[in-house]
């Protein structure tokens, strides 16, 4: 297998430092737009072998990704960059012949007349409008195959094939005990992505409904963490599981929560008070005295700390898991999936931060499992709609063991 991997940041850096530990892939191909970032990556992953190389690409030009995936002889791409560059990417995938994976899907837009009631264009919905291409073309499209999604998705998979007979309903819970030493303000994850999650209308499955919106931040709840993360209040965010698990899991409700806590909850809610949470670009004035047009969301990114460059200064655990409940053999089931990573650890054993590195590996064991013909599949599909129990063998075999806790 030859893999293109666009985007060096973060988790992209992960990624390469993960998977030049194994050997299933034949070369890695890194690319992003800043070419620095990407010889930074290939440096980082130490492989004494070669397998990786670095190359430069603006991942909204889908003809050069084209292009560069036919020149590197790419069987897969493996896009880790922001949602922005999802639809780009993914139609450059499927011109130039390869499958591809994503750990975030296209964006979602609005509902314009009842936002927070009905769904407008929803996660994934560009994605899947392109079902057929990708059947015909018999290649595979596997979205959301991150932690979450992905890892979440695989664990209500595992659930509805081994746990359960009837699931009366599935909610993704992400909470964390994170705290980093200096900063007021430094969220552990991409904070473009963050607010596009977390100010836009969360969504929420109900059989007989379907999908739906609610208002941000909503049905609060206290969750216990497992491995002495304890309680954290969760809040209702758009996710990308609540749009996947119910086309292949029957269930009655689906939910995405999320610990944010009340704190970072109020400066979201500044941020879109202040309009600093939009994507449409402004004029302002530059040093030249010439009008500039720039997001405000970009300038909040671009004053807060890269998360890649946090870890060190971090302590904490991570968990992504899936709660789930209703019967097994005639008798309420109640149980939570969970996945945690300890940021010493990761830290430790890869140079990378927690939340960063617990997103990382889950493609490359997709990956790894797609060479080896485990996984398998043509047209858009969900990490639910592939068997879970090789996944979760695997990605104990790579060091970092998942867990399962009764909560009834």
């Amino acid at each position: 297998m030859r893999v293109l991997l666009v985007g060096a940041g973060g988790v992209g850096t992960a990624i390469t430092r993960i998977a030049a530990r194994r050997e299933f892939f034949e070369g890695f191909v890194v690319a992003d737009y800043d070419p620095a970032r990407a010889e930074a990556a290939v440096a980082s992953a130490g492989d004494p072998r070669g397998r990786f190389t670095a190359r430069q690409i603006d991942a909204s030009d889908e003809a050069a990704v084209t292009a560069l995936l036919v020149a590197e002889r790419c069987d897969v791409l493996l896009n880790a960059t922001d949602p922005r560059f999802v639809m780009p990417l993914f139609r450059a995938a499927l011109a130039g012949g390869a499958h591809y994976l994503d750990m975030a899907m296209s964006l979602s837009r609005p509902h314009p007349e009842h936002p927070h009631q009905e769904c407008g264009t929803k996660l994934g919905d560009e994605q899947f409008a392109q079902v057929d291409a990708w059947t015909d073309a018999g290649r595979l499209a596997l979205v959301g195959m991150g932690v979450e999604p992905g890892l979440s998705d695989v664990f209500a998979r595992h659930a509805a094939d081994e746990l359960f007979d009837e699931i009366e309903e599935i909610g993704i819970r992400d909470g964390a005990n994170l705290t980093v030493e200096g900063y007021e303000f430094a969220p552990s994850f991409n904070i473009w992505t963050t607010i596009e999650e977390c100010l836009n209308p969360p969504v929420v499955y109900e059989r007989g409904r379907g999908w739906f919106t609610t208002e941000p931040f909503s049905e609060p709840e206290v969750f216990d963490f497992p491995e002495g993360i304890g309680p954290v209040e969760c809040v209702n965010v758009e996710h990308e599981e609540v749009l996947l698990i119910p086309r292949w899991i029957p269930a009655r409700r689906v939910t995405f929560k999320y610990g944010l806590g009340e704190d970072f909850i109020g400066k979201l809610r500044t941020l879109h008070a202040l309009g600093l949470d939009s994507t449409a670009p402004v004029p302002v004035r530059g040093e030249d005295g010439a009008a500039v047009r720039v997001s405000p969301r970009d300038v909040v990114a671009a004053c807060l700390p890269d998360p890649a460059t946090l870890g060190r200064k971090m302590t904490g655990k991570t968990c992504a898991g899936t709660w789930v409940k209703g019967t097994k053999d005639g008798r309420p089931r109640e149980v939570y999936l969970y996945h945690v990573v300890d940021n010493q650890w990761s830290m430790r054993e890869y140079g990378s931060q927690a939340v960063v590195w617990q997103t990382a590996v889950n493609p490359v064991v997709a990956l790894e499992l797609l060479a080896a013909g485990v996984w398998s599949g043509t047209g858009v599909l969900g990490p639910e709609a592939l068997p879970a129990r090789p996944f979760l063998d695997l990605l104990t075999a790579y060091g970092t063991p998942w867990g399962l806790r009764e909560e009834v």
